[in-house]
């Protein structure tokens, strides 16, 4: 194993606070390469806007085909992907743009070990994104991409592959497909997925058929943002990137183990594509320690949901900033939840708050001066409402 991919995980959270602190002003110099970070103050990172999804697609739609986003010119760009949304991405060229080595390590593949890859090759970057990381590991790589269930079970009958890589459910359907044919299968011995929900009956499924399969947490933005180890204890931030929790909708740190969501900077002074305070839209918390694998950089408790939360009512959108903003406007207040039910005919708002009950009044005054829209207050005890990263909860029933 490459020590490459190892030693940086088992820093000293304080030597890696002094890495970061060293290498943090050269990833946002190198930001400002781009256009659209170009006068980017130089501020702490904490005091910079969040950049969303959406500013992306605004961005590119106004200044084709980047929106700026590229620090380095179209004609030294190795790719360019184009994801839902849409988004344009550019991959640049050199090892393992998005850090995937580390991930596939961690997944228990070994230099030499030939991957059978069945994540997208087309439109979206995934599948050139792991295939990288396992050049870079040392792995050559079949490319399965997507689909065509009987071939790639075939394929991995013939070719006899040790590790494999697509969304966490393909696998089973390819496995049961080579049991449907009678192939031998047993091979492979290392999975990693990506993608989509790892459930528990998942994990259980390939744990019986002796397939250590471990998960990865990525955007086709921002590459490899955390990883699963050996240890299958929540997941270890990757070295590349700079993970913040903040409270939905603002730019507000959350404290160790509560539910926000999760942040990402990229750390790279040389990336075709620099990434600051991305939000990814997905909800995740910090697990309180160290990793039992000897792993010491922060770890994740895993995907928890979307934290770009939005409801209609009354004919008006909802969003989590409007809650952040009465959340700022009675301070004294602890979680809030806006939970929108149905009457009848007629949208209900309730802003759940934990408190004195005595600031019902102003929280009401709070919800209707950033919302436009009145409701009612229910006030509960502190440290009652849900750690879950939900500042809106829609609960009318689905058309």
């Amino acid at each position: 194993m490459s020590l490459e991919y190892r030693s940086p995980e088992y820093r000293s959270p304080d030597q890696r606070a002094a890495d970061i602190a060293r290498e943090l002003p050269a990833a946002l110099a190198h930001a400002r390469r781009a256009a659209a970070y170009r006068d980017m103050p130089e501020v702490p990172l904490a005091d910079l806007p969040v950049l969303r999804k959406s500013d992306l697609v605004a961005g590119q739609g106004a200044a084709p085909p980047f929106g700026g986003m590229n620090a380095a010119p179209l004609g030294s760009l190795a790719r360019v992907f184009l994801s839902p949304g849409p988004i344009v991405e550019g991959h640049g060229y050199g090892p393992d743009p998005f850090r995937f080595a580390r991930a596939l390590t961690a997944t228990g593949l070994r230099p030499g070990d030939l991957l059978h890859n069945c994540f997208a090759y087309h439109f979206t970057p995934a599948g050139y994104m792991l295939e990288a990381g396992a050049h870079a590991l040392g792995c050559p790589v079949f490319p399965g991409g997507t689909g065509n269930t009987e071939q790639q079970a075939r394929a991995i009958a013939l070719l006899r592959p040790r590790g494999w890589c697509g969304t966490p459910d393909f696998l089973k359907t390819v496995l049961e497909k080579g049991d449907e044919l009678g192939l031998d299968l047993t091979s492979l011995a290392v999975a990693h997925v990506s993608g989509g929900a790892y459930l528990p009956a998942l994990r259980a499924f390939y744990t019986a058929r002796g397939i250590a399969a471990r998960q990865s947490y990525a955007s086709a933005d921002a590459g490899v943002i955390a990883y699963e180890t050996e240890a299958n204890d929540g997941l270890v931030v990757d070295e590349g990137v700079l993970v913040e929790i903040l409270r939905p909708g603002t730019g507000e740190p959350l404290p160790e183990g509560e539910v926000g969501e999760v942040v990402v900077t990229t750390l790279s002074a040389t990336t075709a594509w620099p990434l600051v305070r991305f939000a990814t839209g997905d909800l995740s918390a910090v697990l309180p320690g160290l990793s039992p694998c000897g792993r010491t950089n922060m770890r994740l408790r895993g995907w928890m949901g979307r934290a770009d939360q939005a409801a209609k009512v009354r004919g008006m959108f909802i969003r989590p900033e409007q809650i952040a903003a009465i959340a700022r406007a009675v301070p004294a207040a602890g979680r809030l939840r806006l939970v929108v039910t149905l009457d009848g005919t007629r949208d209900v708002l309730t802003l759940r708050a934990e408190g004195d009950p005595t600031l019902a009044e102003r929280l009401a005054a709070a919800l209707a001066d950033a919302t436009k829209l009145r409701g009612t207050v229910a006030m509960a005890p502190p440290g009652s409402l849900p750690n879950d990263g939900k500042v809106i909860e829609d609960l009318r029933p689905v058309p």
